[in-house]
């Protein structure tokens, strides 16, 4: 090896050994700040996130607009934007229901649903000259909320449509519900507006109807038409629960939220619990589950309750 090969090979050597051992050991902090990157990358790949438990917000519900009332006494037990008017989508289908019957039809007639019915309805089980009972008609309103068939059932109470929306704002007046006025039967229309506290009296008074009672309590309905066979099932999720349910109706589009109406039995008390704008299709049944375990829940007497 030349000279000039070692003196190169010299100033490696001191230069290695000023430098220290060849793997360094990281401080406490480099140390945390590795796991740290590590934890985060683990929990990206996984989907891992530690949350906190969520629970509901001040007042007990995530809906917009909430009450409960005591049907014997009227009494509003609960009261969170009560009176505040907001869109009630197909919960509009009760006072349409009270109007029809109001004109004493014939349930056992048979009728034709036709494509004026069927065009804008949303979905449906019914088709373009299907022959149907106003009976079949009836219960898929209230059940299922079907828009066409709610049209068809307007359409064969005998009134023109302007008469039959104007019926349904004086039946609203007759109620005195103040907050309350329609512009169609189906609920479609983001103009049929109510308030919570006005939606508990006109389920109270749907409900009060045997008839109207016995379609919303009902879980499913099945029946047949020339062209095929129906299966309807009910929207009100507490028919299946530990509840006694005396009525319901459900309703939603876009600009109205999940809205949700329903008489009930619970520790063998009567309560009509109603909100308006929840969030998500189980938000507004778990809200309406949260009010009525708060309402019978045993408590100091007070005033009522506002969120």
């Amino acid at each position: 090896m030349s000279l000039r090969a070692w003196r190169l090979a010299l100033v490696f050597l001191v230069a290695l050994t000023a430098c220290g051992p060849l793997t360094p050991v990281a401080d406490a902090a480099t140390r945390h700040r590795v796991h740290s990157t590590r934890k985060g990358s683990v929990a990206k790949r996984t989907g891992r996130r530690h949350h906190g438990v969520r629970r509901a917000p001040p007042g007990g519900v995530y809906a917009r607009c909430a009450v409960v009332m005591d049907p014997a006494t009227g009494k509003v037990l609960y009261d969170k934007n009560a009176d505040r008017s907001a869109p009630i989508a197909s919960i509009s289908k009760l006072m349409s229901v009270m109007v029809f019957l109001e004109q004493k039809p014939d349930l056992t007639r048979e009728v034709e649903v036709t494509r004026e019915e069927i065009y804008g309805g949303s979905h449906t089980q019914l088709r373009d000259h299907e022959i149907v009972s106003l009976n079949d008609l009836l219960h898929m309103s209230l059940m299922c909320s079907d828009n066409v068939a709610t049209r068809v059932l307007a359409r064969e109470s005998g009134l023109a449509k302007n008469e039959f929306v104007a019926r349904m704002n004086a039946r609203a007046n007759e109620m005195g519900l103040k907050s309350t006025h329609f512009v169609e039967p189906t609920g479609l229309d983001q103009n049929n507006v109510s308030s919570a506290a006005d939606v508990a009296k006109m389920l109270q008074a749907a409900a009060g109807n045997p008839l109207t009672h016995s379609i919303m309590t009902t879980q499913s309905y099945e029946f047949a038409t020339v062209r095929r066979v129906h299966l309807v099932n009910n929207t009100n999720r507490l028919l299946k629960s530990r509840y006694q349910v005396l009525g319901g109706k459900t309703g939603y589009i876009n600009q109205s939220g999940y809205c949700f109406a329903t008489w009930l039995r619970a520790d063998g008390r009567d309560l009509i619990a109603v909100v308006l704008g929840a969030p998500t299709n189980a938000t507004r049944f778990a809200d309406v589950v949260r009010l009525i375990q708060r309402t019978t829940a045993p408590q100091p007497a007070t005033a009522v309750v506002k969120s």
